[in-house]
């Protein structure tokens, strides 16, 4: 038998999911079986699944030895040996993070270690703010998300609560991304929405753009003001009013003006002719515009943070400064 005691990052989970993330080795249908046998114990009774743990609970785990193997020296966290961050703003609850493009937010199959999530766990390990051996179930996570090729202001939750701020936060749109993308021609009008329905090809991963409803679509809603024009090419600021899948990079495409350096929804003689690889479309600056109690947030609201250098602006507008305001 083991036992643990739940603390403020485990706090306000599910009993079966917060079996399911401690004891990763341990399979979910077995997971369910043992607390339905009461071979996990809360305060020293039988629970339901769906039971919420608090903050002083004690968990008593009937289950074999094997399932409780913990991280070993192996993993990402720990060799990353320098993590490299380019981090906008720091304190005790997140972290924003410049992400230059290139590199992909979260492991997958083809890298495990040269990641965004890593280097933000390597870096909290070494300076002992986070570490797994002291963690039933929480490891530091992202709450938002852009492609490998796009750069910009990626948001880090280093607890619990914060995650769950922050990810409702994200949903009920109390937060502002702006990004600034480079697109062939000149929009007309020069300002103005791209309101669209985006349907996911799974197989293909691109989606397609709809100018009405269709079977599978999702609404998508891009408002856009052109900030200079230059040799065919315009500098777009975009205002994301939802967040699908490639929005920014299929809505332009479909409008006629695709993105620079964009091979999946551009035209790639296009992109040749100016020697971009990758589009240009970078998330530069965010906002906190809580309406609603933020918790251990709140001190945030009202304020921004912006990314000034962005290697496109310089090399196709060279001269043009954004404006911070």
């Amino acid at each position: 038998m083991k036992e643990f005691t739940i603390r403020q990052n485990d706090a306000g989970q599910r009993l079966d999911r917060w079996l399911t993330k401690t004891l990763p080795l341990l399979p979910a249908p077995l997971a369910q079986k043992y607390i339905r046998l009461k071979r996990v114990k809360l305060n020293g009774k039988g629970a339901k699944r769906d039971a919420r743990l608090a903050v002083g609970d004690v968990l008593q785990l009937y289950i074999n030895d094997e399932f409780f193997d913990r991280p070993t020296p192996e993993n990402a966290f720990l060799s990353v040996f320098q993590p490299q961050l380019d981090i906008v703003y720091e304190d005790e609850n997140l972290l924003l993070l410049n992400k230059r493009p290139g590199l992909v937010v979260h492991p997958d199959e083809h890298e495990r270690v040269n990641t965004l999530l890593t280097h933000i766990q390597a870096y909290l390990y070494q300076k002992k703010e986070w570490s797994p051996y002291k963690e039933n179930s929480f490891a530091p996570a992202l709450c938002n998300r852009i492609d490998r090729n796009t750069g910009g202001i990626v948001i880090a939750a280093k607890n619990a609560e914060t995650l769950r701020v922050m990810n409702q936060k994200i949903r009920d749109r109390e937060l502002v991304k702006l990004y600034l993308c480079v697109v062939h021609g000149r929009m007309d009008p020069p300002a103005g929405e791209l309101r669209d329905y985006l349907r996911k090809d799974e197989a293909r991963a691109q989606v397609t753009v709809h100018r009405r409803p269709v079977e599978g679509g999702k609404t998508a809603v891009t408002r856009y003001r052109t900030l200079t024009s230059s040799g065919g090419l315009s500098l777009v600021e975009c205002d994301l009013i939802t967040g699908r899948t490639h929005q920014i990079r299929a809505q332009f495409a479909a409008a006629g003006h695709p993105l620079l350096g964009d091979g999946k929804y551009g035209r790639e003689r296009d992109n040749r002719k100016y020697g971009r690889h990758g589009q240009a479309l970078y998330s530069y600056k965010l906002e906190f515009r809580f309406t609603t109690d933020a918790g251990p947030l709140e001190p945030l609201n009202g304020r921004s943070w912006q990314v000034d250098d962005v290697d496109f602006v310089a090399e196709y507008f060279p001269g043009f400064q954004v404006d911070r305001t």
